[in-house]
């Protein structure tokens, strides 16, 4: 049976993408700070005749995302997918355990450490796909001094810088290894918890729900159509140009080799 680890599966389109996966017949490794929370998906994917268990993972910290990746390997199986959708919303401040501001440590930072780690269990043909959002137009670049520093205000600015560095992300991953497939993946604006409330006030009637969000996500996991396909942005099953800042081979460069530092620091 293929195995997806989904990061954040407990709500919202994570929920939404770990139930399809299960039934397009994958085990669900289902990756999350919340056992209470988890388990409520991990039974509704048993109900649904699927398989799936948690893994113990705060994106906040670093040496959480290591025991992660070492409890994964350890188990000694390979990993035909990896959704990277646990993050943030605009209205969190402060500092991860490691101090990255929050929405580039766990948006972007603890899932770069994460696909890294889990890449030993890769093989070709994996597929990884990313969880990005159009808010990363808003970013005209990634300030490497302003990542460690923690925001003042709203947060909609440094969460387009984290959006920013998803897609660049996977620009860089997939030109480092093409034997993989990578994607980046904007779902549209979806009714979940990321979005604030007063923004949800204003747009619900058009907001799309997790299950139409998580559609893209699926597809690009799972679709014969997708297979072969890496490194891009998409939207509505369709690669989409991303912004100018997010084409710059030499940005998703330098912040690829400054996560990786950043990554082996204890």
């Amino acid at each position: 049976m293929p195995i997806a680890l989904v990061t954040g599966p407990g709500s919202g389109i994570g929920r939404a993408t770990a139930l399809e996966l299960a039934i397009e017949g994958y085990h669900v490794v289902a990756a999350g700070r919340s056992p209470e929370r988890i388990e409520l998906v991990i039974g509704a994917i048993e109900r649904s005749g699927g398989t799936a268990e948690f893994l113990g993972l705060d994106l906040s910290s670093l040496a959480s995302v290591r025991s992660a990746v070492a409890r994964f390997l350890d188990s000694g199986r390979n990993l035909d997918v990896l959704v990277n959708n646990a993050g943030i919303g605009i209205n969190r401040r402060g500092l991860t355990d490691d101090g990255f501001e929050v929405h580039f440590g766990i948006n972007h930072l603890g899932h770069h450490l994460l696909t890294t780690g889990l890449s030993a269990a890769f093989h070709p043909g994996t597929r990884v796909v990313s969880l990005a959002s159009a808010v990363h137009f808003r970013a005209r670049g990634i300030d490497f001094d302003a990542v460690r520093r923690p925001i003042r205000g709203i947060g909609y600015d440094a969460y387009a810088v984290s959006k920013l560095a998803n897609v660049l992300f996977i620009r860089e991953l997939g030109r480092r290894h093409p034997e993989w497939d990578s994607y980046a993946v904007h779902p549209g604006l979806v009714d979940t918890p990321l979005i604030p409330r007063w923004v949800r006030l204003f747009t619900r009637s058009s907001m799309l729900t997790p299950e139409q969000g998580a559609d893209t996500v699926v597809w690009c996991a799972t679709s014969d159509e997708a297979s072969g396909q890496t490194g891009h942005y998409y939207q509505r099953r369709q690669v989409t140009t991303p912004s100018l800042p997010a084409q710059d081979d030499q940005l998703a460069l330098q912040l690829w080799e400054r996560s990786e530092q950043w990554c082996l620091q204890p």
